[in-house]
């Protein structure tokens, strides 16, 4: 039996779970609503403040997707409630970054700007000139929209120089000795 899988999922105060015909599955609470459609052969039942997810046999299959399916169940209680945050640190002589008219612009080191839209559902700050704040309710969606911002210039390892995750370690190499033969 999944450990992950046969965890039950608490639903906090103002956070309402409905489960439609195909396993269409609508959460809403404070910070909006999140639909997702999960796997139809895994049964989710929802008891008051607690959801739970159940396979209907062991095969390799319904293994793998009981965990799955209640994780992202679990996800999206979370985003509603508390919502997903990711930050991005920019570094380099010149690299900036700042919001202008609801579009993130970046100066990058590129001869042009590099200029980017959020997708709905998601909020972008800039705390500093060197730091970006993406949040939002949808893990999947933060974290890809993060992944595309980073994208645009990623840490290089001699001097680091890039857009990087805050909580991200860039491996340093050595550069040239300059010794002569």
């Amino acid at each position: 039996m999944s450990r992950i899988g046969r965890a039950p999922i608490a639903i906090p105060a103002g956070v309402t779970v409905t489960v439609g015909e195909g396993n269409l599955v609508t959460v809403k609470g404070p910070k909006g609503t999140l639909t997702q459609q999960l796997h139809p052969a895994m049964t989710i039942t929802v008891d008051g403040a607690v959801a739970h997810v159940t396979r209907p046999n062991d095969l390799k299959e319904n293994r793998s997707l009981h965990g799955l399916t209640r994780t992202l169940l679990h996800n999206m209680v979370v985003g509603v409630t508390d919502g997903y945050k990711k930050t991005l640190d920019v570094n380099g002589v010149g690299y900036r970054v700042a919001m202008e008219n609801g579009k993130l612009v970046m100066n990058l080191g590129y001869s042009h700007q590099v200029i980017m839209e959020a997708p709905e559902g998601i909020t972008i700050e800039t705390p500093s000139q060197n730091q970006i704040v993406i949040s939002g309710a949808d893990k999947q969606l933060v974290g890809q929209f993060a992944a595309n911002v980073r994208e645009k210039r990623p840490p290089e390892p001699y001097k680091g120089k890039g857009i990087k995750y805050t909580d991200e370690v860039i491996r340093r190499k050595v550069g040239k000795t300059g010794v002569k033969k």
